[in-house]
């Protein structure tokens, strides 16, 4: 069959086709954040320490639970790719997949960042975002994505046959590796798909090709995350500038970025409910098959 051949309808495909949506993971029993609680716990917070993302790099970056860190556009228009892990367990990173799952293909202010399994907790809740007015535009397109990946060297050489080594890929994987004194070959496989900071990004409505387009993000504009557990962070400033046309290359204009942790009044949040790991006993079954 030749590529993008569609074999013939059949007679109810109309039928078929009118099915009706249901969510897949209906949301009303998800314990919500006390978004109050954070909000009087913002009011208290004094800047302790802050990063400077060089252009085209990466760096990394350590949060205490119950900490706030913003990323901040500074010089111009500018998107970052997030990873987060466990500081005391690499193997527990943030999940995209199920947090755009359990969230949107975007997410703002009241969403949270879930872990992998067997942990699956919120890792981060974000707290502000000053472009939670952009919405969805004409486009389709939204900001702050979990449906991308991160540019890499691997896909691009794939398309290209050349190598670029300041891909997001390779920027994680370096600030990783310093941040844990490793080598990066030996930590890459620990770089994981990222929130798409500042990206503004959607789904074509005749291919449904995943897409970018220039960042309405400016000078001043901030995503601000409330830490849930002890985190250890790394955030690249992507080669693709504002994502408007190109990436993996030296071609677009970059910009620094800026991460900004605060420390607040920890009375604020005395009775902030911590989130545990998952108390789902991972037998996954195996007892009652071999019952049988």
């Amino acid at each position: 069959m030749p590529l993008h051949q569609r074999p013939p309808e059949p007679a109810d495909a109309a039928a078929r086709r009118a099915a009706r949506p249901a969510i897949v993971y209906p949301t009303g029993t998800l314990p919500t954040p006390n978004m109050a609680m954070l909000e009087t716990a913002r009011q208290s917070m004094t800047r302790v320490s802050e990063v400077i993302v060089p252009p085209r790099d990466a760096r990394a970056f350590r949060v205490t639970r119950g900490q706030f860190f913003r990323i901040v556009c500074t010089d111009g228009p500018q998107v970052g790719d997030l990873n987060l892990w466990s500081a005391h367990d690499l193997s527990e990173r943030f999940f995209s997949g199920k947090t755009r799952a359990l969230h949107a293909t975007h997410v703002s202010t009241g969403d949270r960042l879930w872990s992998t399994m067997p942990s699956l907790r919120p890792m981060a809740t974000i707290s502000h975002d000053t472009l939670g007015w952009y919405g969805f535009d004409a486009d389709g397109a939204g900001i702050h994505d979990v449906i991308g990946t991160r540019c890499d060297p691997y896909t691009n050489r794939l398309l290209s046959g050349t190598d670029y080594d300041f891909c997001c890929h390779s920027n994680l994987a370096r600030a990783l590796a310093g941040a844990v004194n490793a080598e990066p070959r030996t930590v890459e496989h620990h770089v994981h798909d990222v929130l798409n900071v500042f990206m503004c990004t959607g789904f074509t409505r005749d291919t449904q090709q995943y897409f970018m387009k220039a960042s309405p993000v400016r000078p001043g504009d901030f995503i601000e995350l409330f830490a849930e557990i002890d985190l250890l962070g790394a955030l690249s400033a992507c080669p693709g500038g504002d994502c408007g046309t190109t990436h993996s290359s030296d071609a677009a204009a970059c910009y620094p970025l800026r991460i900004e942790i605060f420390e607040p009044d920890r009375t604020t949040l005395a009775d902030w409910p911590w989130p545990r790991q998952s108390d789902y006993h991972r037998g996954h079954g195996a007892d009652a098959v071999a019952s049988r």
